[in-house]
């Protein structure tokens, strides 16, 4: 299959880092893109997993609130099963 050209955008250190451990592994840069190129296209997705570094906005929230929860208990409602909670919340309306 004829090869193309293609320019991507790389920081320098990045690049020199990565151009290092290639040099190991007996490859260049071009040919271990073309390696996660294919295993993308081959498992239909990234070939590894995806995560964030911190927890986002709304789970930061949670988090907070599950603290003050577990700081102050008897600030907040407690149920031995759903059938008293739902009894609660309806009573409510």
């Amino acid at each position: 299959m004829p090869k193309v050209s293609t320019n991507i955008s790389i920081d320098a250190d990045t690049k020199k880092k990565a151009q290092a451990l290639l040099s190991d592994f007996g490859m260049d840069l071009s040919t271990a893109v073309n390696i996660f190129l294919k295993q993308m296209i081959y498992e239909g997705t990234f070939p590894f997993t995806i995560t964030r570094e911190s927890p986002n906005a709304v789970t930061l929230a949670a988090m907070k609130e599950t603290e003050e929860m577990r700081r102050h208990p008897e600030k907040y409602a407690s149920y031995k099963d759903v059938d008293q909670m739902m009894g609660d919340i309806l009573s409510e309306v």
